[in-house]
């Protein structure tokens, strides 16, 4: 096998066994920063045995025995380190059953959501929860994470250092909480997964808007949530909120890779399957208890994939929806959307009102959407000049090059 299958193939396997595998060696070692290390050098490992011996049968086993040998290794080596060890791995077994051993002709026990819920607990500030998470289980980079939360890269990589030290001094152990704890630490879980998916859905920097495969884990996990949490609504709306929008994927973009928007999508590409399974999920959202932003969400996204088109959009009942969610969740991104809504219900010049009126909020002077909205509303009537300054801003801030490509044709003379 050449290097270049063989880091082909390492990455397959990274992209579908890293979550898994780093979760099963914290439950093990019960050290968040032990483990991130040996996966990291299995994965090199890998790229050094694997082009010689070939892709193991069972890579993923392959990954999680070599990652605990040198897990081993490491802690036989420093003798301090593994008595500080035993002691959290006592206190938790306390609280949990101990973890199964993990060999080679295993298969690997999913045990991300024991990680996630433990990456949720609520003695991490909210920012440092959703951080870790994405960058523990998800493999995102620290710029990555910074991006989808509008941060420098060093603020990020101070909260990631600053979660993994609490979880340690805190002692919190890695295990699903029970029941009774289970819904005050559930709104981070779910915000972990979003954050996931969001990623997936525009990706913060690179060639390509999207990065499927980051949408698709954010599904799947969203479906393990669901089958373990069957009763909770929110659980419910936050998947259809995700199948209903990542049914429109193939749309979204154009035969070369550029950005196509949704008044713009052939609508025929939506995947109809995966709507009606979103569409079948929202009343279930909706009913049975109070309703939640992803609920209201996911009926926002129903409206937009039940149109045959644009025009024919029921933005009346949208911007009524979008004022449920500001009630749920006054942000200046959902004022952001409610406002690009009103747009559509009542002209440019109502929405541009609204967007004006957000101006100063920190959290939208460097999200490019925002600007991209502003100068769309210019222009749509007939402000040119003040569009383009607009879409300048827009050009600056945006991560991904089709979305560059799409403001620079903007910015062209007609």
């Amino acid at each position: 096998m050449t290097d270049g299958r063989a880091a082909t193939a390492v990455e397959a396997v990274f992209r579908e066994e890293r979550g898994r595998l780093l979760a099963a060696l914290v439950r093990r070692f019960g050290d968040l920063d032990l483990a991130e290390e040996v996966t990291a050098e299995a994965m090199e490992a890998a790229l050094v045995h694997w082009p010689v011996d070939g892709v193991p049968p069972n890579p993923g086993a392959w990954l999680a025995t070599t990652a605990r040998r040198k897990a081993v290794d490491r802690l036989r080596r420093d003798t301090a380190y593994a008595a500080r060890l035993a002691i959290l791995q006592v206190e938790a077994e306390r609280a949990a059953p101990p973890a199964p051993e993990i060999g080679a002709g295993d298969d690997l026990p999913d045990e991300r959501l024991l990680l996630f819920f433990t990456c949720g607990h609520p003695a991490l500030p909210a920012e440092d929860r959703v951080a870790l998470s994405l960058r523990c289980l998800a493999g995102l980079t620290t710029p990555e994470v910074a991006r989808a939360f509008l941060v420098p890269v060093a603020t990020m990589a101070k909260r990631i250092v600053r979660a993994k030290k609490k979880i340690r001094e805190a002692r919190i152990p890695f295990r699903v909480p029970d029941p009774d704890e289970r819904p005050e630490r559930l709104a981070g879980v779910l915000q972990v997964v979003y954050s996931i998916f969001t990623e997936g859905y525009v990706a913060s920097s690179g060639c390509d808007l999207q990065r499927p495969d980051l949408a698709e884990e954010a599904i799947r996990l969203a479906r393990i949530l669901r089958r373990l949490l069957p009763a909770e609504q929110e659980v419910c709306g936050l998947l259809a909120l995700m199948l209903l929008v990542h049914a429109r994927r193939d749309a979204r973009t154009g035969p070369g890779g550029g950005l196509v928007l949704l008044a713009d999508q052939d609508r025929g590409r939506w995947d109809r399957t995966m709507i009606e399974e979103g569409l079948a999920l929202v009343p279930v959202a909706l009913t049975g208890g109070p309703v939640g932003p992803y609920g209201v969400q996911a009926a926002i996204a129903a409206l937009h994939d039940e149109a045959a088109d644009i025009t024919t959009t029921d933005w009346p009942q949208i911007v009524a929806l979008y004022d449920v969610l500001f009630a749920l969740t006054p942000s200046p991104i959902v004022a952001l959307n409610r406002a690009v809504a009103v747009a559509m219900r009542d002209g440019p010049q109502a929405g541009l009102a609204l967007l004006e009126q957000l101006a100063e909020e920190p959290l939208l002077r460097d999200h490019h959407p925002y600007h991209v909205a502003c100068a769309d509303l210019l222009s749509r009537l007939g402000r040119k000049g003040e569009a383009a300054v607009a879409y300048r801003r827009a050009l600056g801030l945006a991560g991904t090059e089709p979305e560059r490509a799409h403001l620079r044709r903007k910015l062209s003379p007609e």
